[in-house]
């Protein structure tokens, strides 16, 4: 089955959660059904969901006797012990022959490139792909098709495929999350159970309240985004040049299911007949009355702004897919000796014979912070692609200033999480020019190695890039990358396993308040919109910085210069009582994230760093004396095993 409008194939792509799910889905009016098969994919939290190898074999036959088209999500991000159970259902799913692949993690490109299998792969929405340059890295590595970023508009969408004749899958109906793909690290921290491997516990979904400027906002559900509802603009998706509509619900139940695959299915087919005469309504009111949450065309048309955002059954539980609530707040766990020691035992085991001393990196903020850093000789100073307002990012005079008093330190140009072709054009101009004073490129997106691997500047990884095992840090290796930061995701066995079977040089997160939270959404719009409805100072940052605030605590939301907003740790992620043990292991490189500090606070900081892995800090206590600026210490991810 296929339809076409001028001569452009388009693909209604319906989902499944279970083998009965699917017999009636592929029956309805789309081309194309995916599901999850028994392990490795995004949807892993209801039990008796997903389809064994039997039933994917038996799917497989029915849909391509009806001239359909199966994909398969192997979407989620691997551990080492994934890894060896990847081999052996990557193999199977190579036989079995589905349409393509889903997928997240690189692993999956190079076990597929090892392997020799044939098997069509998609760039997951998780992959996160925002720009031409991830694009064109995709398909150097093999890929046929991408899934865009959720937060990219159609005319975006339109230039990347014209320009790059990749075929581009885009949502048009189904729940969205508020966070860029595969940047949400809240439900790993603090549960231990991580959203970019098919566990998320959906802390967006939490009831909060606002506080900025000594005001509380009734903010309510801010993080807790609308349906999408593409249906009434099918002509503009068609326009788009997009070849695959996609609908969201692996989750749902079957009647729900082939509602939305006939209604859309039969506008399609409506429009391609005539598309003059179209009317975009006929299923709306029918669509509406059956919808989970209301809804929203997100970022198709444009930054949503609050209009995204839920109220209808938040808090209920009607609105997920179980009926159930995922989790309700829940604070970070504080690091305690108990645990530290548990870690340090684990760690031990791993210990390598050959030591060489870790080094120190500090990411700042502004001027200042850059020239403590320098003043007290440390390693590897960052400059942010993302600088937290008020500072603003730093210009080509502040790079040439630090450039020429930086000593022996490195100095490293960080760029921008979500790169989009304006920021391309940015850097192109600043790293085309005349040669700048720096060590090397903090890379935080695939297409940004292309773009810049020629550039004559050393690469290292951010911690956005997700590098979860052996596999996909050895691919983004072979691409050029000289250092690589480990998944802030990872549990103790995890974090363990990788950091013993990888001979890379591997930099750790190890103090400061990282992001959990990536956002295009900009949450201080609802102190600019909505009235205060009490006063209420911030309990441990600048009252002019937003705060999301539960009765577990309260998470501090800083926005950069382009607008975006970083939720970051209520506590302080903190790993120096593992320095030592952590250097044995073979981590090469110990980063604090100092955006957020006062010059003092992070002097003191730094300092302590610096005393462990010179091996001369005090043991008055397990953290040498340092106190926390904020609510307390936290193990982060690490917490759990």
């Amino acid at each position: 089955m296929a339809r076409y409008f001028n001569g452009k194939e388009i693909e209604l792509l319906a989902p499944a959660g279970t083998f009965e799910i699917f017999k009636a889905v592929i029956e309805s009016k789309c081309d194309a059904v995916y599901f999850g098969g028994p392990v490795l994919n995004m949807r892993m939290m209801r039990k008796g969901y997903n389809l064994s190898h039997e039933e994917i074999i038996e799917a497989i036959a029915i849909a391509h006797s009806m001239d359909k088209k199966v994909y398969v999500t192997v979407n989620n991000l691997f551990s080492e012990e994934d890894v060896e159970e990847a081999r052996e259902y990557l193999r199977f799913l190579d036989g079995v022959r589905p349409d393509a692949l889903i997928v997240q993690d690189m692993a999956v490109l190079e076990l597929i490139r090892e392997m020799e299998l044939t098997v069509p792969i998609h760039a997951s929405v998780m992959m996160n792909v925002h720009n031409l340059e991830m694009i064109y890295a995709l398909r150097d590595l093999g890929v046929s098709r991408v899934v865009t970023s959720r937060e990219m508009d159609l005319q975006t969408a339109k230039l990347l495929g014209q320009r790059s004749g990749m075929e581009l899958e885009y949502f048009i109906h189904g729940d969205m999350c508020s966070v860029h793909g595969a940047n949400c690290y809240f439900s790993s921290q603090v549960f231990g159970m991580s959203s970019n491997r098919g566990k998320c516990m959906k802390p967006c979904r939490w009831d909060y309240r606002i506080k900025r400027d000594g005001y509380v906002y009734p903010a309510e559900y801010p993080l807790a985004v609308k349906d999408m509802f593409m249906y009434e603009h099918l002509p503009e998706l068609i326009e788009s040049g997009i070849t695959s509509f996609k609908i969201e619900g692996r989750m749902r139940d079957k009647e729900f299911m082939v509602l939305l695959a006939n209604s859309y299915g039969e506008a399609i087919d409506s429009y391609i007949d005539d598309p003059l005469g179209f009317d975009r309504t006929v299923d709306s009111k029918e669509l509406y009355k059956n919808r989970k949450r209301d809804f929203s065309t997100a970022y198709a048309f444009g930054k949503p702004g609050l209009t995204n955002i839920n109220r209808r059954y938040e808090g209920t539980g009607k609105f997920y897919s179980t009926g159930k609530v995922f989790s309700t707040p829940t604070a970070e766990r504080e690091l305690s000796e108990e645990r530290v020691m548990q870690l340090r035992e684990r760690l031990a085991e791993d210990k390598q014979t050959k030591k060489t001393k870790p080094e120190l990196a500090v990411r700042v903020n502004n001027m200042e912070q850059a020239r403590l850093v320098l003043e007290m000789g440390v390693e590897s100073l960052y400059l942010p692609g993302d600088v937290f307002e008020p500072d603003r990012p730093f210009t080509k005079q502040d790079i040439k200033e630090l450039g020429a008093i930086k000593g022996r330190t490195k100095l490293y140009l960080g760029m921008p999480r979500m790169m989009t072709e304006l920021h391309f054009n940015q850097y192109d101009h600043l790293l085309n020019g005349e040669k700048l004073p720096i060590d090397g490129l903090m890379i935080t997106n695939l297409g940004a190695i292309r773009r810049y691997r020629g550039a004559g500047y050393p690469m290292i990884g951010d911690a956005n890039l997700n590098v979860y095992n052996h596999l996909s840090a050895g691919l983004y290796a072979g691409l050029g990358l000289t250092k690589l930061t480990v998944s802030p995701e990872m549990t103790m066995e995890h974090f363990a396993t990788f950091i013993s079977r990888s001979d890379l040089t591997l930099e750790v997160v190890a103090h400061g308040t990282p992001a959990l939270m990536y956002m295009e959404h900009d949450l201080y719009e609802n102190t600019e919109v909505m009235e205060p409805i009490g006063e209420e100072d911030n309990q441990f940052v600048r009252n002019d910085v937003l705060v999301l605030k539960t009765d577990k605590g309260e998470n501090p939301v800083y926005r950069d210069q382009y607008g975006r907003c970083h939720l970051l740790f209520a506590k302080e992620l903190c790993y120096l009582p593992m320095v030592d043990e952590m250097s044995a292991m073979g981590i090469s490189s110990f980063r604090i994230e100092g955006a957020t500090y006062s010059t003092e606070e992070l002097r003191t900081i730094i300092a302590a760093y610096q005393a462990a892995i010179n091996g001369s800090k005090t043991e008055e206590d397990l953290l040498g004396g340092l106190k926390p600026v904020y609510a307390g210490y936290t193990l982060g991810s690490l917490q759990f095993n």
